[in-house]
């Protein structure tokens, strides 16, 4: 699949067809075999229709296979249970050969552009429709959101990326694009999120869709990665990401979980921590990364029948935590035993710790089924973010401190303090690592700092020359990945990545 072929895909099959599938609560599953562009976008629920679409892509932006991308790519996940086991396919990842023929980047590329294309339509298409202005704002700004975050995935991931801003058809330029500055698909991720802060947007609610506390946070991230690598913006980027965060803060919308147990339970989706989530509801869109964190199905705990154990955390990794943390107690990030699914009153050992961060407890005991959200976007991630740029402006300041310490509280071990600003830098690094990995956001801080956590030494080194527990060294081109080999066997116009 490329960008060409799923034009040619769309025209011939129409492009409605990615609305049979469902997102909880709010997207429509209509008939779409009478429907076209001539014809669609004329009334109020077309446009909600293909808004609804361009949200349907999370599904494959969140896989198994893109988590695992960047997951194996800190050195804090192995990917085999045994040195002769596991997944060849993971396991090149982890062991960095990972070449432009692999299936993750594939799919990467692929459900990205078409959430992209998605909101293309609903961008040019909606504002044409006689409808609620409110209404029709509000779409526009979810529209504009999305689209901003498919593309801060691509340029993080890919680098130079071809930004298509408008619909493709056969007679487009954009059929075969050309690669795009970085600093130009950035432009583009600014310009929509600032529209989509000024879109009507609620700060907060529990419905799953965008909301005006996502904007603002993403925009945080965004212009904390702008004054990082590789764009270097520095301290006026800074400022933003400091200033933007501190406006979700300030706003008291969002808070910590007091426990880590409410953060994986389904009735506490979209409230609280959650900022923006994929959403899932069980029976209908069932949540299936949470497979991710089974032991091999030697151990048999799951009433999930592929329990294929991906990976598992390195113990090295797990043995960084500084003593007493929570976080690294069992069942609380991490497990070492579970009951077995022959007979609950029997516990069975593993020799490494696995993932229970997302563990769905019913859905593991009972109906091997999850309807748990994948959260993208949650408030220990904004308090991170503004204490660290926050210590770029000003050094360490009380708010920034204090950001950081709620976290700390949780996990409850003491709080930072009386630390230079390098100190305090790497601190904020180190509690990132310790709350966020396993995330999707590690690999992203890896790339925007050019320094990579040692978990053996508690020190952090250079991106480049870093070697990983299992002798895996980093180099200069795995700050990116490749882009798929089928896009640049379909497009001319492309180039690859050095390195690949």
């Amino acid at each position: 699949m490329n960008i060409k072929s799923n034009i040619y895909l769309l025209l011939s099959c129409g492009f409605l067809t990615i609305l049979l599938m469902g997102c909880e609560n709010f997207l429509s599953h209509q008939d779409p075999s009478n429907l076209n562009t001539d014809n669609y976008f004329t009334q109020p629920s077309h446009a909600e229709g293909i808004v609804n679409a361009a949200y349907e892509s999370l599904y494959p932006v969140q896989s198994e296979a893109s988590w695992l991308m960047t997951e194996l790519r800190t050195g804090a996940l192995n990917s085999t249970f045994t040195p002769n086991g596991g997944f060849p396919d993971f396991k090149i990842i982890s062991d960095l050969q990972m070449s432009a023929d692999h299936p993750a980047v594939n799919n990467y590329w692929v459900s990205h552009y078409r959430g992209i294309g998605n909101a293309n339509l609903a961008i040019a298409e909606i504002p044409n429709i006689e409808m609620d202005e409110t209404t029709q704002n509000r779409l526009l700004g979810e529209a504009r959101f999305l689209r901003a975050y498919y593309y801060f995935n691509l340029v993080r991931i890919f680098g130079e990326v071809p930004l298509i801003t408008e619909s493709v058809d056969l007679g487009s330029p954009d059929l075969e694009p050309s690669r795009s500055s970085v600093e130009s698909v950035y432009q583009l991720i600014v310009d929509d999120l600032i529209a989509a802060e000024s879109s009507g947007l609620s700060f907060n609610d529990s419905s799953g869709r965008v909301t005006l506390g996502a904007v603002k946070s993403l925009l945080a991230d965004v212009y904390l990665t702008m004054a990082g690598y590789p764009l270097e913006m520095g301290t006026e980027y800074y400022t933003l990401a400091r200033d933007k965060a501190k406006e979700v803060i300030d706003s008291q919308e969002y808070s910590l979980f007091d426990l880590y147990l409410p953060f994986r339970e389904s009735s506490n989706d979209n409230t609280v921590e959650h900022i923006f989530s994929v959403q899932y509801l069980q029976g209908e869109q069932n949540n299936d990364v949470l497979q991710i964190g089974l032991p091999p199905f030697k151990f048999g705990v799951s009433a999930y029948s592929s329990e294929q154990g991906f990976g598992f955390a390195r113990d090295e990794f797990v043995a960084s935590y500084e003593a007493g943390d929570k976080r690294a107690e069992e069942k609380v990030f991490f497990f070492t035993n579970y009951t077995s699914e022959s007979d609950r009153n029997e516990t069975v050992q593993f020799p490494n710790h696995f993932i229970y961060k997302f563990w769905d407890e019913q859905a593991h005991l009972n109906t091997a089924q999850s309807g748990l959200n994948w959260q993208v976007i949650r408030y220990a991630d904004v308090l991170l973010d503004f204490a660290e740029a926050s210590n770029e402006v000003s050094g360490p300041t009380s708010d920034a401190y204090e950001a950081v310490n709620k976290i700390r509280r949780r996990a409850e071990i003491s709080d930072l303090s009386g630390l230079t600003k390098s100190e305090f830098r790497e601190a904020i690094w180190k509690e990132r690592w310790h709350e966020l990995i396993y995330e999707n956001e590690i690999w992203f801080d890896m790339v925007r700092t050019r320094k990579a956590y040692d978990i053996e030494a508690d020190t952090f080194n250079d991106y480049v020359g870093h070697s990983f527990v299992d002798g895996s060294t980093l180099q200069e081109r795995d700050l990116l990945f490749p882009l798929p080999t089928d896009e640049l066997r379909n497009n001319g116009n492309l180039t690859q990545n050095p390195g690949y």
